[in-house]
C-alpha cells in the first residue's frame, strides 16, 4: 500500500524537480472547473421548465450563490488548514481534496436531479469548496519549494493549472449537457457525474506522482543572490506574527481587489456574452474556454515577469491598465463589436490570473519562505471575500439592470463599478513598504 504520509514523498537524490508540475496541474486543472461553472446557469434556470424557465425554476441569480459559496470556502478552508496542509504533505492533502471536489460534484449532479437549492449550496458550495481550498494551495507550497532560484515562475506553473480549469471544463461540461439532454432533462446532472468519475481519476494520478524535495535541498549549481530590492527580505516572519502587520493587509485589499474584479465578470461570462452580443450558447462555452486560457497563460506570464519588474510594479500594471480595459468594454459593446470585446475582457482576464499567481511570490519577498504557504492560505480569505463581492454585484445589479433597459445594455455600469474597485487595490499596493526588522524571527526559531 503506498503511504500518504509527507515522509512517503520526499524525493530521491537525482530527482527532475520539472516533473513535479504535472503532478500540480493534473489537480489544479480539475479544481479549476469552477471558473467554468457559468455554463451551468442558464440550464440550471430550467430544469422544471426545460427549453424555457417556468414558475419554481431557480434564477440564474440563485445558482450563483453556488459558485460564490465555493469560492469562499476556498479561502476560508486555506485558512483553516494551511498549517494542516503543510504539516500532512501534498500527497494526503490532494487526495482529501479529491474527495470533497468530487463528491461535492456528486451531491450537485443529485441536487439538480431532485431539484434541491440548498442540496445544490451544500454540495458545489461547502463540500466542493473545501476541496477547492485543499486543492489549491498544497501544489503552490510545494512548487515554491522546488523553484527558489524563480519564485515567481513556480507560483505561475502552480496555479496555471488552476487558471485552465475552464478551459477543458467549460467545452466539456457544454458537450455533455448535449449528449445528455433529453425531453425530461437539460443533462446537467448526468454531465456533473461525468465530470465527477473523470476528474477523480485526474486528481489520484497527480497526487500519487506528487514529491517533496528534501531538508535543505537546493538547485544544483544556485547560489542564492545578495539582492538589494527593498521588498525582498531575507529574514523570516511567522504566520502568525506575518498576518499582524500592515503589509499582509494591504496584500489583502491588493489581493481582494483585483479577484472581486475579475471573478464576478468570470463568473457571469457565459450569459454576459449572451446577452450583449445574442451569440449562441455554444459560442458562449467557447468565450468561457478563451477566459480561462487567457486566465491560465496570464498566470504564468506575468508571474514570470515579475521576477524582472517586481511584485509591486507589476501590480501597478495590473490595476492600471486593467482599470482602462474595463473603461472601455462599454464602448465595444456599444460599437457592436464582439471581437475588441473578447480581446478586452481576455487581457482583464491574463492580469487577473496573474494576480493570483503573484501574491505567493509577493508575500515571499515580504515575510521570507519559512511558513510562506501558511501565510498564503490567511490571505486568500481575501479570495473568500471577493467570491462574495464580485459574482454578486455582478449578478444582482445584471438582474436589476434588466428590468429598466434592455439586456445587452444592463453591464455597462457594472464595469464603471469595477474601474473602482481597481482604484482602490492600486492605492493599497503603493502603500505596501518593507516589513518592519522587529517581526523577524532569529535563525535558530526556525526549526
Amino acid at each position: 500500500m503506498i503511504s500518504l504520509s509527507r515522509e512517503a514523498t520526499v524525493a530521491p537524490p537525482g530527482f527532475n524537480r520539472w516533473l513535479v508540475p504535472p503532478a500540480a496541474i493534473a489537480v489544479h486543472m480539475c479544481i479549476g472547473q469552477v471558473y467554468g461553472f457559468s455554463v451551468f446557469k442558464k440550464p440550471l434556470a430550467k430544469v422544471l421548465g426545460i427549453t424555457a424557465p417556468v414558475a419554481g425554476d431557480w434564477t440564474e441569480a440563485d445558482v450563483g450563490v453556488a459558485y460564490s459559496i465555493a469560492l469562499a470556502l476556498l479561502g476560508l478552508s486555506a485558512a483553516v488548514f494551511g498549517k494542516w496542509v503543510e504539516k500532512s504533505g501534498p500527497r494526503k492533502t490532494m487526495l482529501a481534496s479529491m474527495v470533497c471536489f468530487c463528491s461535492g460534484l456528486i451531491l450537485s449532479s443529485i441536487a439538480v436531479k431532485t431539484h434541491n437549492l440548498y442540496l445544490l449550496y451544500a454540495g458545489y458550495g461547502l463540500i466542493g469548496g473545501v476541496g477547492l481550498g485543499l486543492g489549491y494551495i498544497s501544489p503552490v507550497s510545494t512548487l515554491m519549494k522546488w523553484f527558489p532560484d524563480r519564485p515567481g515562475m513556480a507560483t505561475g506553473m502552480a496555479i496555471m493549472g488552476f487558471g485552465g480549469g475552464a478551459l477543458i471544463g467549460g467545452p466539456l461540461a457544454e458537450e455533455l449537457m448535449k449528449r445528455f439532454a433529453s425531453s425530461t432533462s437539460v443533462g446537467a446532472h448526468e454531465a456533473m457525474l461525468v465530470m465527477a468519475g473523470l476528474y477523480a481519476v485526474s486528481m489520484v494520478f497527480g497526487a500519487f506522482i506528487i514529491r517533496v524535495p528534501a531538508a535543505n535541498w537546493k538547485p544544483e549549481g544556485w547560489v542564492p543572490k545578495e539582492t538589494t530590492a527593498r521588498l525582498v527580505t531575507t529574514a523570516s516572519v511567522s504566520v502568525d506574527t506575518a498576518w499582524k502587520t500592515p503589509q499582509f493587509w494591504m496584500l489583502w485589499v491588493v489581493l481582494c481587489m483585483n479577484v472581486s474584479a475579475g471573478i464576478g465578470i468570470l463568473g457571469q461570462a457565459s450569459p454576459m456574452i449572451q446577452d450583449m452580443f445574442k451569440v449562441t450558447p455554444a459560442a458562449a462555452a467557447g468565450y468561457v474556454g478563451l477566459l480561462s486560457l487567457c486566465n491560465l497563460g496570464g498566470r504564468f506570464f506575468w508571474s514570470s515577469m515579475s521576477d524582472i519588474i517586481g511584485r509591486k510594479g507589476i501590480y501597478c500594471i495590473y490595476f492600471i491598465l486593467g482599470a482602462v480595459l474595463y473603461a472601455s468594454v462599454p464602448w465595444t459593446q456599444g460599437q457592436g463589436s464582439v471581437t475588441l470585446f473578447v480581446i478586452a475582457t481576455g487581457l482583464i482576464l491574463t492580469m487577473y490570473g496573474g494576480g493570483f499567481a503573484t501574491i505567493p511570490a509577493y508575500l515571499r519577498d515580504l515575510f521570507g519562505s519559512y511558513q510562506v504557504g501558511a501565510i498564503h492560505g490567511r490571505l486568500i480569505t481575501a479570495w473568500s471575500m471577493a467570491a462574495i463581492i464580485g459574482p454578486q454585484l455582478v449578478d444582482r445589479l445584471s438582474v436589476a439592470n434588466k428590468k429598466t433597459m434592455a439586456p445587452e445594455q444592463a453591464y455597462n455600469s457594472i464595469f464603471h463599478l469595477m474601474v473602482g474597485l481597481l482604484i482602490v487595490g492600486l492605492i493599497a499596493n503603493l502603500l505596501v513598504h518593507p516589513v518592519n526588522a522587529k517581526h523577524h524571527l532569529p535563525e535558530t526559531s526556525k526549526a
